[in-house]
Formats: structure tokens, C-alpha cells, sequence
């Protein structure tokens, strides 16, 4: 515990000045206590009946007194024993019960031992227990079985409880105190007590009979289930509602008399469900059964003190009220509308919600029951009440019930959420019909019968205003036993948890409550705050609730009754009160709260409560002398102890209870003692030291004490008393000053709206640091009993927590101060507290007569911040107990300056904000007004002429006032009278401000920027220039840095950094800027303007997020346009200049049209696609091409998805102009001119059966004038046509049959097409344009090289800056990709083939990411083909156009890379290969063969197709490859079918059909290895492997491959013949040709006419000549002999 300071402070040994035990017993003034002999220090002690037991540093257990239970020890030891049985274990806490004893150790292992008759030590089988022997603790609950860690202990006379580390808990021994659902008795075994489960203890307690837990109260949404109305045992509503003036009160303060029932049959589900209001209904025969009761006479008058008068007045009178009103229930009760089970569940039922078989019988016994109450309250009559042990068979008695909620009938007191369903269901629906005819109170007395309120005395509807006034002033208010007996007001503040003010939900009921409701209801602050959220986890709270249950006929219990509980019951009296910790006497119970009070009940015989006032039976306040703070209390057998602090912090000890006279014998005369009226100081307490806790029990009394060692315990104990003293002070204030004055009618109609704001405001940040304060102490105070490791205070590890709480109290007070708030408190302060404000001077204990009231509020509000000095010099004082150099001294110095510096901070802020105030006060009127604000405070002000405009009229006149968040500049013309006409606010965190250097002018000038001015300021002297520039430069870094930097270093120093920073994030509304106007920026700027990302929003909704350059859009951003009509938004995504839409983007229209593609000027131009509709809407179409100022213009292609029409060609502005190509769905083709978006002009038509037109057009499909039409069997008309296609034609014209002249036919008729369609060179100009610009170059070819290659580097690390913030859009190959093309290839000097190597690799990868310029070049491109060829553009006769297409395609990039790489030779240009390569090897030896190398290896001969085609081609082969086989369809249909018949013959048969000679046919053949003969039968067989490789060629893309394919098909070829000739030999084309044939017959290609057109189409002319020509042409020539074979 202590080692670590005493050891730092250079202490030999503290042991001697430790853990001191002393023990006395009474209260006589002769009485020293005598030290308990111990060798190490005393950490804890527990006192039983006799005997004692006691724990030692080193985990050493003693036992002192009477222990009957051990062999040899007969008679009394007075010298503490060691239990060895312990040695071994680390034990952490002990306690003692009456006769036996037990032990927690660090691990949550329980010892026990002593008597155990009772199983009170956990242990069956044997009545007494030696030593301590472990206890087995399992949870069956949990699967597997989980043992149980205890964290405390508490035993009685015959039971034990523990508590463990999931704040459960468990109880074992035998009576109804032990909280269990059960009637068999001892219990052996420890079992949870189900009935706080889910519930968090704190802390358990238990006297001889009876026990208490401190529970923290239910987080508000943990009580937000459905909970019953009604209680489950005496059937009263757990609600009442009282109807008070403008607002209904509901309060669920009920008390029940019978106690919880002993048996909840939760097990066995019942046959017959009945519906069941509560989980705690009761079963009146399994109420203790052997209850007696010994009742006095009726007669018994109340002792002469007066306040038993009253009592007994009152309570007589509230009995009346009660027992007449218990005959209406039995009607309320038959009512199906009072059953509750409208609210859960929605099944009306008609049969009785109870199980006692007569309602009246019930009435009757609980009359009985509360008489019996009464007279033991009022004439001390003689009541027994014994809680016996239960017969076995009685606990069955009635049907066993199904549970319809888990939740007990107790927590209802910490929820009003369930109002919902008893309130809203219950009064709502049922008043609404009847209110017309009843009013509230009727209505609330015929629904809620009066008796509701409560069992107990004290009804609601019992209230008399006389003693609601004598409740009120009466000091302890805990005696209420219905929340309507104490103040409303104060009640509805103090506990929002508890009752609900509802203006306005009833008042359909009452046009009473509709006359106030629009009174602003300035009392409804919360006082109690739900605490500080981050502080819960750091310090104890004070949310907490007393449960009691056990025997209770002493009133132990503290229900006001004197009944037994089987199960836990919350003492509702003491929610609210703060109570941190709990003791219980034999048969008494203490409370200790936070605000260092003590609540007792129970047996008063020796007057141990500390209080004479009766009854007893409910927790009353102990009388103790003004300024006596407790802070630990111990109650034994008939006495109770508390440690409190007086006037100095050393703490004092009172006793209270009977007096110990010494016998002459030694032993003590019990019977002989007197008894205290209230507790009595104990005068030796002054001389044991700094007591750190007390314990009682039997009739002995145990004081731990500390000697003070290097003034270190003194200063831990004045600083817990000092907070002690501090919380006291602060919850006296919030309930004298505070709650008061929030509780007046008039105060926001005093105050003013604004200022009534911020009181509330201020009194609930008073009340989060009150609660923080309260926290704290009772953090400090069980500091000082256990831990007082000085590292572990909350106030260094979560200084935080104080800091900010402090400053935002400070704040709020500085605003109403500001405000004139404290001016206009004078006058309700005076109505509430008299004229001089006595009661704010008492608690200001101010000495100053005179000083004018505000001041005293003022004083009175700034208290607090006093304390933060007293936080400061105790932590100094704490640090001068260490070494300098040790880790505490460190801590201790840095928290305290911080505390220390934050009182400097917050004293200077005050001056501030009177400096403010006094400020409107000497300059009243409208601007004024109009400019004070709460948070503003006056910096400086130039009244003194000391600051004027440069340039200003002369008529004019000039004020600055600088703000903490603002530069005001008020203008006038009339000097010298204030009344300035206009003034404009300057927002600090927008403005920007410099000197003006004085060389030239002489002037001392400030130049001072707004976003939206800026002008020039003058000062009369260097001196005010400074100090304005210092001012505005300092006010300006504070609104940037905003509270962040304050809570970092509150002021910790004046001097600041010398300006702030040019750049910075603010937000700023414009006014005057015509595009800007009343548009508000969000985000970076620089020097004045909006500069890097930000967010700008119009009035009108229109929204810009992006990045900004000098106060413009540029860069990349999105803006929103909202169409009123449409009740749509535009939207564009893309990139920004200067203001404009301009480069890449995408808009889309409310219409439901998206155009993605290039801007510039807000105007789409350049490459762009425009998609308009969906496929389900009236227009679908999709543009793509070339746009200019907003239109189309240039080549591009519309489909036209619903009239199935593709264009491809010319427009200007928005029309088909120029020569262009239609397609339809139903495959006419059309190509030639247009004019005006119609064809007009000249003409070529060809329809799906190859009819052809040639001539003139003048509309879509409409033929007029010259022309030619003719028919597939070629014959023509020649002449003048006019009519629409496919209608009927009018022809005048000359008909032919050309088939009389065969030479001519051939000649003319074929129709040419591609010659009115646009040349490919001209499509897509705009989009090669684009990548040319990209590289910086204006015209394609026209720029320098370096700049391409920066603009390249510039572009792909832009993208990947922007990319590195949404990861998720590139994959990691991607990324590596972009990382390689960072590295540019070698380009200058001759390319060797290494270097055509290098840039063919830079070029596949360029080409692969979309970020790279050519890579978005290719596609665009891909993108823009694909677009034009597939769906209706998939049209045979576009096949040329397409081929075309893709060879400018690669001319055009082929160019771009020159440009790039300007030492590529030119198409065609060869690149001198590395002497050192290995002579070629050949496969084909034909005598022409060529001496040059023909085959496309890279690095020979440049050719665009070689470098390009395996990038471009595999992306646009699919439509490519489908335009082909529409081409061919018909020889291939020809071909097919005769490569499917030639294929059904076996394989010798074919090869001599085709002629194969004799000597290449393959004899045996390998199937797995093994050598097959080759049958006549065989099928499939021969020349298998070359047959599967020339399969391949489908696989694959370009021609260059598929001519690889081709090669390696030849080659497998020879292999095979030379196997079988075993010799060399040359191929001659008539021997090869034959097995070729018989190749590609059994390779069965389905589409081998169109991969023979593409591969001749976009075959390298390189290589047309050499070895791989010659292969292609004979691939060719089998093609062809096989669609003409003659099958015989």
C-alpha cells in the first residue's frame, strides 16, 4: 500500500508510524484505547460478537477475543492469533460475522471458518469449523461452469454474503436475509441472489438478521423495458398521478407492506397460463408462515414530544383517507379497463389478475397489517415479527405461474419509461371518451383509487398543504414516503428519472392544465446530471440506491414497516441521496452519503441511530454539530462510530449508543450503560493520529490510525477533506441558491429569454462540476482507506476531466456575466432570499458589508475557480514529501501547474468578460445591441481616435472594435455623437492582416484583407500600430486554434507565435461577390481567398465540393444543381479551371441524361458520351464523338436504341451535316450525304437480300431523282426514282437483263462501298487530339519532347496521390504497374533491339492502366469501337470500315509513340540486330527462300502492328471477329458441311482421298506411350499432335500469333514425317499440301474463313513475302479447296 512513498521519502522503517489498531469500547471520558499488538501494520479489521479478526501487511491474518470454535481456547485472548492455515494464501480483505469469520483472497477465493450451525460458513456437515477452509463457489449458469471470483465480503449472525467481480450477489447460511428463492434451510452451497441480478452492487452489508447492498442505479436505457403497473403483491398501482395546477405529477414511489413472495416458480411451466401483472405476485401462504404478531392495545398514547403528536396526527389522518378508500377497490379491481393487461400484450381478460380467492379478504388483511405498522410507529408497542425457517409443503401452495417478464417488481423505481405503457394506454385511451364529462381529479380518483399512492401512510391524494409547508422547511425530507409529500418543484428537478412534468399530454383532459402551458418552464433543468460520461469509468458513482431485505421487525429494513423482506426491496426514501456506502449494527442500518451525512434506522433502544426522532422504521438524518463532515461510519451491536472531519483535517471520531461501564472485575456491565441523544465527540481521537477507518461490532469499537510521516498522510488528508468541504459547499449552494431561484414562476419573464438560456446553462454545468466534485471526494475518501499509491489519483491521470469541466463552468458564468445576466438576477435573488441576500453572504462567508448584490452573485457563482488553487497547493504540498528526481514528484509538479495555470487562464478570462460588459454598458444603443453575443468579448476599441480608414471622407467617421471572433467596422457622419449608420462584422478566422512599411509614406498603416475588401488602416503612433497588429494577429490565431489549444496549454504563456498562419481552415458567408452572393465557404484559404479544398454552398442549393485555387474552382470537384421543376439535381462530377467546368467529367441531368466526357467553359467540348433515358423511357439514345460549345459537331455515333438506327458520320450543331453511314436493326444500310440531320444528296442503300440503290435522296429513306437500282440477281433500273423505301416506288427508267451481255456484268454492277462513308483518318479526331494536349503539344506532332514525358510523370503521380485515398480502387498489380511506369525507358541515341525491347514492355504496360495518357487513349478508343460496332452496328457490310478503322487507329498511335520516342525508325525501318545471335535455324527449305529474315521478331523490322496490335487488338477482337463471321457466313455454312462429311471417314481412307502419298502415312501411332498399329478402322489418330495445335489458332488474337500457331502446326507436321522416313528430306509443296489438308480437315476450325480474312487483312506487309507468308498462303489454299472439293 505505502511502501512505494515511504520508501522514496527516505524513510527507514514506517512501520512503527502505520497501521496502528487501537480498540476501546463506550464513550466515557476516562476510556484510552489500547493499542492491538501487532508486529507489521494493520490494513484492515472486522469485529464480531466476541470476537475479532484482522489483517496485516504480508497477507497475515489474526484473531483476537472469544473463539470458542478452537481446541484449546476456551477463554478470551487479548493477543492477536496468527492463522496459520492462511500463510500460504495472498488474502486481500476480511470480515467477521457474530461467531465465525472469513477470508477473500487475491485470486476471488473465500475462507470461512468459526460457527457454522447455521451453514453460515458455506461448509456442510460440520457445526463448527477450526481454520479456514476454502469455499466452493461455481456459477451453474454459465456453460462450462465458470468458478466464482469474490471481491468482498459481509457475514452476520447466520448467513454470508459475497460479492463478486461481475457485481453479483451470492449468499449461503439460513433466514429470509438471505435474499434467495428457496424455503429449505441452512443453505450449504453459496447461491446467486437472483433478484439483483443484472444489477451492478457496489457494496453489501449485513447485521444479525438482516442485509443491504448499495446498488448503482439502472443506466436509463437499461430501464426502458416494459415494466408492470400494478404491484404484484398488495395489487395497488405502482403509479399515481396528481394533478398540480399547469402540470400532472406521476410518481412511482410505492411501497409494498407484504414484502417480495418466497417462491418464484419460474421452473415449472404452467398447464394453465393465466395472466400474471408482475414476476413478484405473490402467494399469500408463502409469505413467512410463521408470521405472529403481538399487537398492543388500541390506547397506547404516544410519548409527550411533541413531533410523536404530529406523527401520530398525521399518520392517523392519512389512515383514515387510506382505509376509506380500500372499499372502491374491490369495484376498480372487477373493472376489465384497471387490468393491466391492456398494456402487455393486448389480450383483455376478464378473470381476476390475483390468486387469492376473495378480493375483500386481501383489503382487510393488509388494513390489518398497516394498523400493526402503525402502532409499533406511534406507541412503541411491543410487535414481534419472527422470520422462521418455513414448513416444506407450504412453499407449493398455488398453481405455479408462468413468468411474463423477467424484470423484478422493484426496479420499477428506477424507470418512468414504462408510463409508456401504463400511462399513455391507461389514461390516454381510456379518459379520451369521459373527460368531457369528468374532470381530472374525478377522473384520476375513479381510475387510480386513492389508496393507489402507497400501502403505507401518505397517500397522494392525502396531501394537506399545512404539512406539505412543514415537510418543505423541515430539514429532513427523507421521511416522504410518496414523492408528493416533499417540495414538487424541487422533486421534479432532483429526479427527471423519477417523475414526469407533462404539460400538454393530458390536456385533452383538463382545459385547466391548457392555461400555462405556454409559460417557458425555465425549472425543468435537470439539477442531478446524469455525471460527467468520460469520469464514470474513473470515479465511483453517485447514482446509487439502498436495497434491504431479512428480518425487519426492529425497522432495520428502513420501509417504514416492520416486516420481513424474503427478498431484496430498494429504500426508496434514499434514492437521490448519493449514498457511497453502507454499515449495519446488529439490528440498525447507517448510510453514508456524499455530501458526508448520515441516514440511520432500525433498533434506537440505545439511541445508536444518532437521532431521537421516531419512527424509526425509515432512514432519518443522524444530528450532528453544523460543519462535521462523515466519512466513515461502523455500527455494532447496540453503538455505531463515524470518522469526520472538524475544523482542522486531522479526523475526530463520535460515538453513539450505550455506554460500556467498567465491572470491577474487568468484565464490562452491559446492563448498567446509559445511551447517547446524539453522537458524542470522543476526546481521545486527537492522539491516535490520522485515523483512516473505523469498524464496530459486538460492543467494541476498532480505529485505524496513521502516525504522519514526513507530512505526507496530513497533506493526503487535508486535500480529501478539503474536496469534502468543497462538495458540501457547492450541493449547499445548488440547494439553497441554485434550485430556488430555478423554481420561480416568473424567472424567464424576468431575465429574458436569452438570459434565462444561459442560467440554465450555467446551473448545468454547476451541477456536472458539482457531481464531479461529489465523485471525487468519494474517490479520495476510499483512497485514504485502501490504495494511497499516489500514482493512481484521478486528479493527475485524468486532469482532463477536471480541466475541461471547469472551463466550460467558467465560460458559462463569463457569457451571463457578458450578458448582463447577474444585473437581472438581483431582482428574483431579492423576491427569493430577502433584500440584502443573507444567504448568499452566509455561504460567500464574505466579511464585505455594502457590496452591491450582482457583485455578490458574481463572487458567489466564481467560487469554484477559488478551489482550483487549493487543488494546486496540496498537489505542491504532496510533491514535497518525494525526491526530486523520483516518477511521483514529476507527476505531482505537472499536475499541479497545470491546475495552477488553469486558475490564471480562467481569472483572465473573467477580467475579460467584465472588460466586455462594462464595455455595452458605456456604449448603449442599437449597433451595439445588435453586436452582443454570450461567447463575444472586447479585445480593443479605437473611441480614442487612435485607429482611422486611409482615404476617408472628411465628413466621416470611423470606429474599430475588435472582438475575440470579429473586426467591427462601424461607419458615421455626424462626429463625436456614436450613432453610426452602417457597421460590418469582420469574422476573425477570415481575416488577414499586415503592416504597410512606413519608408515612403511616413504613415503607420495596416493592410487589413477580407475575402470580399480589403483596406487600409492608420494608427497615430508606431506604439498603437503595434499593438493593434499584435491584437489583431493574436485575437485572429485564438479563433483559428479555437478552444483546441486552450485545453492544451491554457495561457501558458501571453506571448504567441509573432502572426498566424497565411494559410488556414475557416468558414466564411459572402455578401457582396455577385456569383458568391449569400453563398457560404467551407474550407482552406490563403491570404483572402478560398484556396484548396473546400465546400461552397448557394441559398438556392446549389453545392461545389473540391479543390479551389486563388478563390476559384480548379482541380477536381462536384457541384449540385437542384431543378426546382424536376424537383431533380444536376450533378457533375470532374475537373474545374478557373472557376469553369473544364477537362474530364461527368453531368448528370435531373432529365435522367448523362453526358461523361470533356468540358471547357462550363460548355461540353471535345470527346464526349451522352446517354439520354433509360431502356424502359420514351427517348433512349446514346451519343458518342466530338462536341463544340455545347453542340455536336465533328464525326461521332448516335444510336438510336428505340427506332433501332445507328448513325455513324458528320455532325454541326446538333444535325447530321456532311457524309455519314445508317444502320438498322433490320439491316438496311445506307451511306452517302446528309443535310439538316435528314439524307439528303447523293446516296448508296443496299437492304439485308443485297438490293441496291444508288442515287439521289431527299428525306430519311426516301428516294427522289436520279438513280440506280439493282437487284440481287443483277438485274437493273436506270432513271428517276421517287418514294419511300420499302413502300412503293415510282420508277420511270430503263430496265436490263444484263445476262445477255456476260463480259459487262462483272464489270460495272458490284456496288462499292466506303466511298461516301467518312474516312477512317477523320474519325475520332477529338479524341487523339485530347492525348495530345495531355502531352502539352497544341497540334498533333507540334511540341517538345521533355514536356510530353513531364506531363506524363505529373499526370500518373496526380492520379496516384488522388487514388491513395480510396485504396480500394486500385489493385495491388495496378499499383505496381503505375510504380513501373513512374521509371521512363531510355529514349535518346539509335534504338538497338535491346531498346525495342524496353519500349515495347514501357508500352504494353502504359497502354494497360486507364491513368497513363495513351492507356486513357486506347480506352477511349476501345470504348468508342465497341460503341460503334455492336448491338445494330454488328452489320456485315460495315466489315472494311471496321479493318480500316483499326489500322488508322494504329497509325495514329504509331505517331504518338515516334513522338515520344523520336529515335524510333519510321514504319518499316529495321533495327540492326546484335552480331552475336546464333544463326537462324529454318524449317522450311524451298529453294526461293529470301536471304532477309522475315519473321516478326521484335527488334527486326518496325512495324506499327508488331509494337501496337497485341495491346489494341485482343480489347476490340470480340465485335471485330463478329463483323467477319457475318461476312462469311455463307462459305463457311459451305465449308462446314463438307469438312463434317470428309471427317465421318476413317484416317487411311481420308489420306488417300486427298491424295496424301503412301510413304507419309504414319504406321503405328503412341497412344500413352504405347505403339498402336494404324488400322483401316483407326479414327483421329494420325498427325493428332499438329492437328491440336492448329486448333489453337482460335485461342489466340493477332495475326502475328496466329501465324506462330500456323508455323508450329508445320513444324509438328515434320516432326512426325521425319520419325517416319528416319531420314532427311525437303518438303515439296505438292507432297506437303495433301497432309496440310488433311490437318485442317481433322482440326475442324468452325469460323476458319474468318481468321483467314483477319489474319490477310492485318497481317504485317513485312512479312506477306517471307517463310510465314508462304504458310498463311497454303493454310489459304486448303480453305479454299475445301469449300470446293467434289465429294465422290
Amino acid at each position: 500500500m505505502m511502501e512505494n512513498q515511504t520508501n522514496s521519502s527516505g524513510e527507514e522503517d514506517g512501520s512503527g508510524e502505520r497501521g496502528l489498531l487501537h480498540s476501546w469500547k463506550g464513550y466515557s471520558c476516562s476510556i484510552t484505547p489500547e493499542r492491538v499488538l501487532v508486529s507489521r501494520p494493520v490494513l484492515q479489521a472486522s469485529l464480531g460478537t466476541r470476537h475479532g479478526i484482522l489483517l496485516a501487511e504480508g497477507s497475515q491474518v489474526y484473531s483476537f477475543g472469544e473463539m470458542p470454535w478452537k481446541s484449546g481456547m476456551a477463554g478470551t485472548t487479548t493477543v492477536p492469533v496468527l492463522e496459520m492455515a492462511l500463510s500460504d494464501q495472498r488474502v486481500v480483505s476480511v470480515a467477521a460475522g457474530s461467531f465465525h469469520s472469513g477470508a477473500v483472497t487475491e485470486g476471488g477465493v473465500v475462507h470461512m471458518w468459526g460457527e457454522n450451525a447455521s451453514g453460515q460458513c458455506g461448509l456442510s456437515g460440520a457445526t463448527t469449523v477450526p481454520d479456514p477452509r476454502p469455499v466452493e463457489m461455481v456459477d451453474h449458469e454459465t456453460s462450462p461452469s465458470q468458478p466464482v471470483r469474490v471481491l468482498e465480503l459481509a457475514c452476520g449472525e447466520q448467513h454470508t454474503l459475497a460479492l463478486s467481480d461481475c457485481r453479483e450477489v451470492w449468499a449461503w447460511g439460513s433466514g429470509c436475509q438471505l435474499g434467495l428463492v428457496t424455503s429449505v434451510f441452512p443453505v450449504w452451497r453459496p447461491q446467486k441472489v437472483e433478484h439483483l441480478a443484472g444489477r451492478y452492487v457496489l457494496q453489501v452489508a449485513c447485521g444479525a438478521f438482516h442485509s443491504l447492498a448499495l446498488v448503482r442505479c439502472l443506466a436509463p436505457q437499461e430501464a426502458r423495458r416494459t415494466l408492470p403497473d400494478k404491484c404484484g403483491q398488495c395489487h395497488q398501482l405502482l403509479y399515481t398521478m396528481t394533478d398540480k395546477e399547469d402540470h400532472v405529477i406521476i410518481s412511482d414511489s410505492h411501497y409494498c407492506p407484504l414484502g417480495v413472495e418466497l417462491a418464484e416458480t419460474r421452473e415449472q411451466p404452467s398447464p394453465t397460463p393465466r395472466l400474471r401483472t408482475s414476476p413478484s405476485e405473490p402467494v399469500l401462504s408463502r409469505l413467512c408462515p410463521s408470521m405472529e404478531f403481538t399487537v398492543a392495545p388500541d390506547g397506547v398514547q404516544p410519548t409527550d414530544n411533541v413531533p410523536g403528536n404530529q406523527i401520530q396526527k398525521d399518520t392517523q389522518e392519512e389512515e383514515k383517507d387510506q382505509t376509506s378508500s380500500r372499499t372502491p377497490m374491490t369495484d376498480a379491481a372487477a373493472l376489465p379497463l384497471t387490468d393491466s393487461s391492456k398494456s402487455s400484450g393486448g389480450v383483455e381478460t376478464l378473470s381476476k389478475s390475483s390468486p387469492y380467492p376473495d378480493e375483500q379478504a386481501l383489503n382487510d388483511y393488509l388494513k390489518r397489517l398497516s394498523d400493526h405498522s402503525l402502532a409499533e410507529h406511534v406507541g412503541k408497542a411491543s410487535v414481534a415479527v419472527r422470520c422462521d425457517q418455513p414448513t416444506g409443503d407450504t412453499a407449493d401452495a398455488g398453481p405455479p405461474e408462468p413468468s411474463t417478464t423477467s424484470l423484478p417488481v422493484n426496479s420499477v423505481g428506477s424507470t418512468f419509461n414504462s408510463l409508456v405503457a401504463s400511462c399513455a394506454s391507461a389514461v390516454g385511451e381510456r379518459m379520451a371518451s369521459t373527460y368531457e364529462a369528468l374532470s381530472l381529479r374525478k377522473v384520476m380518483g375513479y381510475y387510480y383509487p386513492s389508496g393507489a399512492a402507497g400501502c403505507i401512510p401518505g397517500s397522494s391524494e392525502a396531501l394537506k398543504e399545512t404539512r406539505e409547508e412543514r415537510v418543505r422547511l423541515e430539514d429532513s425530507m427523507q421521511g416522504k414516503k410518496s414523492s408528493s409529500l416533499g417540495d414538487i418543484r424541487e422533486g421534479e428537478a432532483d429526479g427527471l428519472s423519477r417523475r414526469l412534468s407533462l404539460p400538454g399530454l393530458l390536456s385533452q383532459v383538463s382545459p385547466r392544465l391548457l392555461r400555462k402551458v405556454g409559460r417557458p418552464r425555465v425549472r425543468a433543468v435537470a439539477l442531478s446530471p446524469a455525471a460527467v460520461p468520460e469520469s464514470e469509468e474513473h470515479l465511483p458513482s453517485l447514482h446509487t440506491e439502498v436495497w434491504s431485505w431479512g428480518r425487519g421487525k426492529e425497522g432495520q429494513l428502513g420501509h417504514g414497516d416492520i416486516l420481513p423482506r424474503l427478498q431484496p426491496l430498494c429504500i426508496k426514501s434514499l434514492n437521490n441521496k448519493e449514498v457511497v456506502r453502507v454499515a449495519a449494527g446488529a439490528h440498525h442500518s447507517l448510510a453514508l452519503t456524499a455530501q458526508s451525512q448520515v441516514f440511520s434506522w432500525g433498533c434506537n433502544t440505545s439511541g445508536q441511530l444518532g437521532h431521537m426522532d421516531s419512527p424509526s422504521t425509515i432512514p432519518r438524518l443522524t444530528k450532528m454539530s453544523e460543519g462535521i463532515r462523515v466519512w466513515d461510519v461502523a455500527a455494532g451491536q447496540q453503538h455505531t462510530v463515524l470518522l469526520a472531519d472538524g475544523d482542522c483535517f486531522q479526523p475526530i471520531l463520535y460515538y453513539s449508543g450505550r455506554q460500556i461501564k467498567e465491572g470491577t472485575s474487568g468484565t464490562p456491565q452491559s446492563d448498567s450503560g446509559g445511551y447517547t441523544q446524539q453522537p458524542v465527540l470522543l476526546p481521545f481521537c486527537m492522539n491516535l493520529g490520522y485515523v483512516s477507518s473505523v469498524f464496530a461490532g459486538g460492543q467494541s469499537c476498532l480505529a485505524l490510525a496513521d502516525r504522519n510521516v514526513m507530512g505526507f498522510i496530513a497533506s493526503l488528508h487535508e486535500l480529501a477533506a478539503a474536496e469534502r468541504k468543497f462538495y458540501c459547499k457547492l450541493s449547499s449552494l445548488k440547494s439553497q441558491i441554485l434550485r430556488p431561484l430555478l423554481a420561480l414562476e416568473n424567472l424567464s419573464t424576468t431575465l429574458g429569454s436569452t438570459t434565462a438560456q444561459l442560467f440554465q446553462t450555467l446551473a448545468s454545468n454547476f451541477s456536472r462540476l458539482c457531481h464531479l466534485t461529489g465523485q471525487h471526494a468519494t474517490s479520495l475518501t476510499a483512497f485514504l482507506r485502501c490504495g494511497r499509491d499516489i500514482k493512481g489519483l484521478v486528479l493527475l491521470d485524468h486532469a482532463t476531466i477536471f480541466l475541461d469541466t471547469y472551463k466550460e463552468y467558467c465560460g458559462s458564468v463569463g457569457n451571463l456575466l457578458v450578458m448582463g445576466g447577474f444585473q437581472a438576477l438581483v431582482k428574483p435573488s431579492q423576491d427569493a432570499f430577502g433584500k440584502s441576500l443573507e444567504c448568499v453572504q452566509q455561504l460567500l462567508e464574505s466579511g464585505e458589508e455594502n457590496a452591491p448584490s450582482s457583485d455578490l452573485l458574481v463572487s458567489l457563482f466564481s467560487l469554484p475557480v477559488r478551489h482550483l488553487h487549493d487543488y494546486g497547493r496540496l498537489l505542491l504540498k504532496l510533491a514535497t514529501c518525494f525526491e526530486v528526481s523520483t516518477v511521483e514528484y514529476q507527476k505531482l509538479q505537472d499536475s499541479c501547474s497545470k491546475y495552477e495555470t488553469l486558475a490564471l487562464h480562467l481569472k483572465r478570462k473573467r477580467k475579460e468578460a467584465e472588460y466586455t460588459f462594462h464595455f455595452w454598458k458605456s456604449f448603449p444603443g442599437k449597433m451595439t445591441d445588435s453586436l452582443r453575443k454570450p461567447p463575444r468579448r472586447l479585445i480593443c476599441e479605437s473611441s480614442n481616435k487612435a485607429l482611422t480608414l486611409q482615404n476617408a471622407g472628411r465628413f466621416s467617421v470611423n470606429w474599430f472594435i475588435l472582438f475575440s471572433d470579429a473586426l467591427v467596422h462601424a461607419q458615421g457622419v455626424q462626429p463625436y455623437k456614436n450613432i453610426f449608420s452602417t457597421h460590418h462584422v469582420f469574422p476573425l478566422a477570415t481575416l488577414w492582416v499586415e503592416p504597410v512599411s512606413e519608408e515612403n509614406t511616413g504613415l503607420y498603416g495596416l493592410k487589413v484583407t477580407s475575402p470580399e475588401e480589403s483596406f487600409t488602416l492608420l494608427a497615430s503612433s508606431p506604439m498603437e500600430k503595434a499593438k493593434w497588429l499584435r491584437a489583431i494577429n493574436q485575437s485572429v490565431d485564438q479563433a483559428l486554434s479555437g478552444a483546441a489549444q486552450e485545453s492544451t496549454v491554457p495561457g501558458s504563456s501571453p506571448i504567441q507565435r509573432p502572426e498566424p498562419p497565411i494559410s488556414r481552415t475557416a468558414t466564411y458567408t459572402f455578401y457582396k461577390d455577385s456569383r458568391l452572393k449569400d453563398a457560404t465557404y467551407e474550407g482552406r484559404w490563403v491570404a483572402g481567398k478560398p484556396h484548396g479544398r473546400g465546400i461552397l454552398k448557394w441559398p438556392d442549393g446549389r453545392t461545389y465540393i473540391g479543390a479551389f485555387k486563388n478563390g476559384l474552382e480548379d482541380g477536381y470537384g462536384e457541384y449540385v444543381v437542384p431543378n426546382k421543376t424536376l424537383n431533380k439535381d444536376d450533378h457533375y462530377q470532374g475537373h474545374w479551371k478557373e472557376g469553369k467546368m473544364h477537362g474530364f467529367g461527368t453531368y448528370s441531368y435531373a432529365t435522367g441524361e448523362v453526358y461523361e466526357g470533356s468540358f471547357q467553359d462550363n460548355a461540353r467540348h471535345g470527346h464526349g458520351m451522352l446517354r439520354s433515358g433509360k431502356l424502359t423511357s420514351s427517348s433512349p439514345s446514346v451519343f458518342i464523338g466530338q462536341w463544340i460549345q455545347d453542340k455536336k459537331t465533328g464525326y461521332g455515333v448516335f444510336d438510336d436504341i428505340t427506332r433501332g438506327e445507328k448513325y455513324m458520320g458528320m455532325w454541326q450543331d446538333d444535325m447530321r451535316q456532311g457524309n455519314g453511314v445508317i444502320v438498322t436493326q433490320f439491316g438496311l444500310y445506307y451511306e452517302g450525304a446528309f443535310a439538316n440531320n435528314k439524307m439528303m444528296g447523293t446516296g448508296t442503300l443496299l437492304s439485308e437480300d443485297d438490293t441496291a440503290f444508288e442515287g439521289e435522296f431527299s428525306e430519311d429513306w426516301t428516294l427522289n431523282g436520279k438513280g440506280t437500282l439493282t437487284m440481287p440477281n443483277g438485274d437493273f433500273f436506270e432513271g428517276t426514282f421517287s418514294g419511300v423505301w420499302g413502300t412503293g416506288l415510282k420508277v420511270s427508267g430503263t430496265y436490263y437483263k444484263p445476262t445477255l451481255y456476260e463480259t459487262d456484268k462483272e464489270k460495272n454492277r458490284a456496288v462499292k462501298l466506303g466511298l461516301l462513308a467518312v474516312r477512317p483518318e477523320e474519325k475520332w479526331r477529338a479524341v487523339f487530339e485530347e492525348c495530345w494536349s495531355r502531352l502539352g503539344c497544341k497540334a498533333p506532332g507540334q511540341g517538345e519532347n521533355w514536356k510530353a514525358w513531364e506531363n506524363i510523370a505529373v499526370t500518373l503521380t496526380a492520379n496516384r496521390r488522388q487514388h491513395r485515398d480510396s485504396p480500394e480502387l486500385l489493385s495491388r498489380s495496378h499499383n505496381k504497374t503505375l510504380e513501373s511506369l513512374e521509371f521512363i525507358p531510355q529514349h535518346v541515341g539509335p534504338v538497338t533491339a535491346e531498346k525495342y525491347d524496353n519500349i515495347r514492355r514501357y508500352l504494353v504496360k502504359a497502354c494497360d492502366t486507364p491513368l497513363h495518357p495513351l492507356g486513357q487513349l486506347v480506352e477511349t478508343l476501345v470504348a468508342v469501337y465497341r460503341m460503334t460496332y455492336v448491338g445494330v452496328g454488328a452489320n456485315r457490310r460495315l466489315l472494311q470500315q471496321a479493318v480500316n478503322e483499326i489500322k488508322s487507329y494504329l497509325s495514329r498511335i504509331f505517331q504518338l509513340v515516334r513522338f515520344l520516342f523520336p529515335d524510333l525508325p519510321e514504319e518499316g525501318g529495321i533495327i540492326p540486330e546484335p552480331s552475336s545471335e546464333a544463326p537462324e535455324k529454318r524449317v522450311l527449305s524451298s529453294p526461293n527462300a529470301s536471304p532477309q529474315p522475315e519473321s516478326p521478331q521484335p527488334g527486326r523490322i518496325v512495324s506499327s502492328s508488331a509494337l501496337l496490335l497485341p495491346v489494341l487488338l485482343p480489347r476490340l477482337y470480340p465485335p471485330l471477329f463478329t463483323l467477319y463471321a457475318l461476312e462469311k457466313e455463307r462459305e463457311e455454312d459451305v465449308y462446314w458441311e463438307c469438312v463434317l462429311r470428309l471427317n465421318k471417314q476413317p484416317d487411311l481412307a481420308l489420306l488417300a482421298f486427298l491424295g496424301v502419298q503412301q510413304k507419309f502415312w504414319p504406321v503405328s501411332i503412341s497412344v500413352l506411350g504405347e505403339k498402336k498399329q494404324v488400322l483401316s478402322s483407326t479414327k483421329d489418330s494420325c498427325f493428332a499432335s499438329a492437328v491440336e495445335t492448329l486448333q489453337q489458332i482460335s485461342t489466340t488474337f493477332t495475326p502475328a500469333d496466329k501465324l506462330q500457331v500456323i508455323q508450329q502446326t508445320f513444324e509438328e507436321i515434320t516432326q512426325e514425317v521425319l520419325a517416319l522416313l528416319r531420314e532427311d528430306f525437303l518438303w515439296s509443296m505438292d507432297d506437303l499440301f495433301p497432309v496440310f489438308l488433311y490437318v485442317v480437315l481433322r482440326a475442324r476450325i468452325r469460323n476458319l474463313g474468318s481468321e483467314v480474312s483477319l489474319i490477310e487483312d492485318l497481317m504485317d506487309p513485312c512479312v506477306q513475302h517471307g517463310e510465314h507468308g508462304i504458310m498463311f498462303t497454303t493454310l489459304k489454299a486448303c480453305y479454299y479447296q475445301i469449300q470446293h472439293e467434289k465429294i465422290t
